[in-house]
């Protein structure tokens, strides 16, 4: 059973079109859930609006704790890391990883920068090997496929990539580069823009992202059910 955790960053509780001052990015996310749970009811979807309910901005004591050996830790230090292990085990547990949120002030909004801070954590989703100078770094996420599917809001226009504007939009590249350093390299990414602009051109934006998400769905579920290699099922029935 393939497994996903959908995170909605935005501040707005709501969803675009259907509630005043709601989330583009919740639209997405909405879209993308829906769809995918029409075609594969029985996965399992884990859910946190960390957009209502963030994470813990980590301190001095998370630091300590996060860098001591396991078998070093003080009770409180395993205290102060119980939230981290939670949502690192969530992360751990996924095949799919969707995170909608918005473009704040040209990067992440703080709320998703603190579940990046509490998920990248040593030990648990990255290694440091001395030996491997000069980068020491072994992602810990690599183990498996996994994909993350990142859907975001613009408020303006030409913030991805080439576009006259994405040399400011620090949000995606910083997400991709957290996200690429514990393992996690499949990465697609949708975006809606304009939506200060309003009018066509948002309306515009909304469909085709909202397209883009649909083919997405079907692509995701079709590399799930494309049976295993020859090779590959020899070397399973040779295990």
């Amino acid at each position: 059973m393939t497994h996903l955790l959908h995170l909605d960053v935005s501040a707005r509780p709501g969803l675009a079109g259907k509630d005043e001052h709601g989330s583009h990015s919740r639209t997405l996310t909405h879209r993308f859930i829906s769809q995918w749970r029409a075609q594969r009811a029985q996965d399992g979807i884990t859910y946190r609006d960390i957009g209502q309910n963030p994470p813990s901005f980590i301190n001095h004591d998370w630091i300590a704790s996060s860098f001591t050996p396991d078998e070093r830790r003080a009770p409180w230090m395993q205290e102060t890391l119980a939230e981290s292990d939670r949502l690192v085990d969530e992360l751990i547990a996924v095949d799919v990883l969707v995170i909608g949120t918005p473009l704040y002030n040209f990067g992440m909004p703080a709320a998703l920068k603190a579940w990046i801070d509490q998920v990248v954590r040593p030990g648990r989703t990255v290694e440091v090997d001395e030996t491997k100078l000069p980068d020491p770094y072994v992602p810990l996420l690599a183990d498996r496929p996994r994909h993350a599917v990142i859907l975001t809001a613009r408020g303006g226009i030409g913030f991805g990539p080439g576009g006259e504007m994405a040399h400011m939009n620090h949000l995606e590249p910083n997400l991709v580069t957290a996200l690429n350093f514990i393992g996690i390299t499949r990465i697609h990414q949708i975006a809606i823009e304009g939506q200060e602009t309003g009018g066509d051109v948002l309306a515009a934006s909304v469909a085709e992202a909202l397209h883009q998400v649909d083919a997405l769905v079907a692509e995701l579920q079709a590399g799930l059910e494309t049976p295993p290699s020859r090779a590959h099922r020899r070397q399973a029935e040779a295990v």
